[in-house]
């Protein structure tokens, strides 16, 4: 039996991984108001209403990736589950194309 390089297999599993999950929760909204500031240390909140409720957070830190805070059930909080922490989920976008 042959064996493959790993070299060959890292591109497979790197493409695996980010098609896993991870899409933009925005793309779902309906005519969504976007309001947009900047926070101290150059972190960017995007809000997205929809019907006059928040029902996505975007926040583009400084460094680091994007990552969402999603209002699953249309109730204006947003969603947490038991054991993740205050708020959840945080969705993390690693790499698109």
């Amino acid at each position: 039996m042959r064996h493959v390089p790993f070299a060959l297999l890292l591109p497979l599993i790197l493409s695996g991984c980010a098609t896993m999950g991870g899409d933009d929760p925005t793309a779902g909204l309906d005519h969504p108001e976007v309001r947009s500031r900047t926070v101290s240390g150059g972190d960017t909140i995007d809000e997205y209403y929809v019907a006059g409720q928040l029902r996505v957070v975007r926040i583009t830190p400084a460094r680091g990736p994007v990552y969402y805070l999603v209002d699953n059930n249309a109730d204006g909080i947003l969603d947490s589950s038991k054991g993740e922490g205050p708020i959840s989920p945080v969705q993390y976008k690693l790499l698109s194309w």
